[in-house]
């Protein structure tokens, strides 16, 4: 039993890495804090708080639904998986190369405002606090290119994979609550350098993990088209 368990928690784990790697620079919980900032304006420590729970849950829910009915979009249109990897590796590189190299631009907070209520600000926590700040139009495509990824060739395997997707999702969006609950604070304690170097960093896995998503849509493809009929 513990022979078969431990295979799967190990699959979790490495697709949990690849799902948090590829996610993490696109939802970026500090620097979009700091758009996040900008765009709620001035307003009390607790309305900060409530309103970051609230997005980091739709980002959740969202998320998941995207991946749960992927599956249903592409069969509907008739993509099969390995375009799916293919296209979403070479989106997913494109954008780690693009942040690679981006120029540091400073993200500043927008003009002082008059005090923001919870209740002025409900009506903008799925548009445009969870998408497209929290989750844009990248981030569900990378998330569609990884529920195609977590795709194996048995149901177990793949539900421990997508396992993996849910835990990366949680933990990103559990960074997301305390970023932009602690929006201010962070605004004031952590330098626009380190968030550019983490970037960085972070940008180069990103650029990997598109090269090998796209390689394993490929390499599919290109044994269907090579592959000898009798």
């Amino acid at each position: 039993m513990h022979a078969e368990i431990g295979p799967l928690i190990v699959r979790t784990l490495d697709f949990f890495t690849i799902a948090f790697s590829a996610l993490f620079p696109l939802i970026n919980p500090l620097g979009s804090a700091m758009l996040f900032l900008g765009l709620a304006g001035p307003a009390d420590a607790i309305v900060y708080r409530r309103l970051a729970l609230k997005i980091a849950f739709f980002t959740v829910l969202f998320l998941m639904v995207v991946d749960l009915a992927g599956a249903l979009v592409l069969t509907f249109f008739g993509i099969s998986l390995p375009v799916i990897q293919v296209a979403g590796g070479l989106v997913l590189a494109s954008m780690g190369w693009k942040l690679l190299n981006e120029p540091d631009v400073p993200v500043l907070a927008e003009s002082p405002r008059p005090s923001s209520s919870l209740q002025a600000l409900d009506s903008k926590v799925f548009y445009p606090f969870t998408f497209p700040l929290t989750a844009g139009p990248g981030t569900v495509v990378v998330t569609l290119a990884l529920a195609a990824h977590a795709e194996q060739s048995t149901a177990i395997d793949s539900i421990f994979s997508q396992l993996g997707l849910f835990l990366a999702v949680l933990v990103l969006c559990i960074m997301v609550y305390f970023a932009y609950g602690y929006a201010p604070a962070l605004a004031r304690k952590v330098s626009q350098q380190t968030i550019h170097g983490i970037l960085r960093i972070i940008s180069f896995i990103l650029l990997a993990i598109g090269v090998q998503i796209f390689w394993r849509g490929a390499e599919t493809l290109l044994r269907q088209a090579l592959r000898i009929h009798p």
